[in-house]
């Protein structure tokens, strides 16, 4: 049994990615995800490379923050006219019922996770790619029949996609031991869950030699601190261990504060990476138990 704990957005500033490698050298984490649109990536993986066999790297696939990878004409209905994003989840989940817009999207989506993928190739040494997404958009419908054509399309030996699907009881059963439990989370798990459900069934051929593994992360999403993840986490780690399963656990460690790295990020969502609750999880990737398994 594997217990991944992950971090994502990596590669924002080089001072966020220094507060996200400080939680490995001082902590737990084993794994992050790299914003294929970052403006620093070379410096920024150079930074982690001391660690490069000690920690997981994953594509973040965006469509949320900062410039396109791909020719903005290329892709209109995905960003604005600077080429920075301006798609949301939930147009993406219209889009994926509409016939003609779920076409026109799908095309685009290709062109542009091709790119992202494409960028952050050299840093698998291995070939083998492992794939999530910011905001988790790529559980969309329309966004994971896009990301399956490029992973057929271009033969891509695919090791992991980030599965988001959780046990709603688990957190029932603590939800007493939960401090700032957000309700709206519950909605959000049960949209996904629900594209889970339809791309795993879809796609079969994509997730056969991916290993089943437990998630742990959108449910306390912004709130992952010490104190309401570790009553979860036990319980969570010991089903997963039961089960014969690994889990990833997610965290979102790396603050943002300097200014240039903020004016790149939609206005919409700044806020959370300015949020304490930033250092909060950190925090917790720094003191929660290192189970043996």
């Amino acid at each position: 049994m594997t217990i991944e704990y992950h971090a994502d957005d990596y590669g924002m500033s080089m001072e966020q990615c220094e507060r996200i490698l400080s939680c490995h050298r001082e902590g737990l984490l084993n794994g992050f995800s790299i914003m294929p649109n970052s403006d620093i990536l070379e410096e920024a993986m150079k930074l982690a490379a001391p660690y490069e066999d000690e920690i997981s790297y994953t594509v973040h696939l965006n469509l949320r923050d900062g410039r396109s990878n791909a020719d903005r004409e290329k892709i209109p209905h995905l960003t604005d006219e600077n080429g920075i994003y301006n798609i949301s989840f939930g147009k993406l989940v219209i889009g994926s019922y509409l016939p003609r817009l779920r076409k026109t999207l799908r095309k685009e989506l290709r062109i542009e996770f091709k790119a992202q993928i494409e960028r952050l190739m050299p840093y698998f040494n291995d070939g083998r790619l492992r794939l999530d997404s910011h905001g988790h958009y790529h559980m969309v419908p329309v966004v994971f029949d896009a990301i399956a054509d490029v992973i057929k399309e271009n033969g891509m030996d695919v090791a992991f996609i980030r599965i988001p699907r959780e046990n709603v009881g688990l957190y029932l059963r603590h939800r007493k031991e939960i401090k700032d439990f957000k309700a709206i989370n519950f909605v959000k798990v049960a949209i996904l869950n629900t594209f889970a459900r339809r791309n795993l069934k879809k796609y079969p051929d994509i997730f056969s030699k991916a290993k089943p593994y437990d998630f742990m992360g959108v449910m306390l999403s912004g709130h992952m601190s010490y104190e309401n993840v570790l009553p979860v986490y036990e319980e969570a780690v010991r089903l997963a261990k039961k089960a014969g399963r690994d889990i990833e656990i997610l965290f979102h460690p790396g603050s943002v504060r300097e200014k240039e790295a903020l004016a790149k990020l939609n206005p919409e969502g700044r806020w959370f990476f300015v949020d304490e609750w930033r250092e909060k999880e950190a925090d917790a990737m720094k003191r929660l138990p290192a189970l043996q398994t």
